[in-house]
């Protein structure tokens, strides 16, 4: 339910579940977190999803018998956050829950115009992953993090671009061919040189 892609030193991960709104089981994370830990060797990675939701979070099921307190969600997280080339969520759609964690670790996230954004850990009882109100308010500020997290709002991708959530609306029929061109000077550049420039913007 993970398809890996891998074009030259572009790495493609897609959540291929669109039967379950692509929500994600602990199976599923832990194959993702070890793609983004073997990324280290890529030089652009891109993260995406089957159908028109990009992932709902966890699969209730599990999320019911413990998954919403796993530790595969900070390990994923972790490993996108410290690749060192450039890391994009192409998100095809709803980004939900936990999954929201995956994208927040990347350096930019595209989004289709239907795309919705909410994360509604409280109301279930749990707390968000621990790096994920400190990447979501790094982006769009506390109090707008607080809005999603604490408040329970479902953000809509005019808002969410507004917000800087995310960095561009883009047609569904072009998103994989935006984040490929997002990704085309980075695959370009000296590994060292790009590295470098992310190091500088954190």
């Amino acid at each position: 339910m993970i398809e890996l892609t891998k074009d030259g030193d572009l790495w493609i991960a897609k959540i291929n579940r669109p039967d379950k709104a692509n929500s994600v089981t602990e199976a599923m994370l832990t194959e993702l977190a070890e793609i983004a830990e073997a990324a280290v060797k890529a030089r652009a990675f891109i993260l995406t999803g089957e159908g028109n939701v990009f992932s709902a979070g966890a699969d209730l099921d599990e999320a019911r018998a413990g998954l919403a307190l796993s530790p595969v969600w900070e390990r994923l997280s972790r490993a996108i956050a410290a690749l060192p080339g450039m890391s994009i969520a192409a998100l095809n759609g709803t980004l939900a829950g936990g999954s929201m964690g995956m994208a927040l670790a990347c350096d930019m996230r595209i989004a289709v115009p239907s795309a919705k954004f909410f994360y509604p850990v409280m109301k279930l009882g749990f707390l968000p992953q621990p790096s994920d109100p400190g990447r979501m308010a790094a982006l769009i500020g506390p109090a707008r993090a607080k809005l999603i997290l604490m408040g329970g709002q479902k953000i809509l991708a005019d808002e969410a671009f507004a917000f800087g959530l995310i960095d561009r609306i883009v047609d569904p029929a072009a998103l994989m061919d935006e984040a490929r061109a997002l990704a085309a000077d980075t695959l370009a550049a000296k590994p060292e040189i790009a590295q470098g420039i992310k190091d500088l913007c954190r």
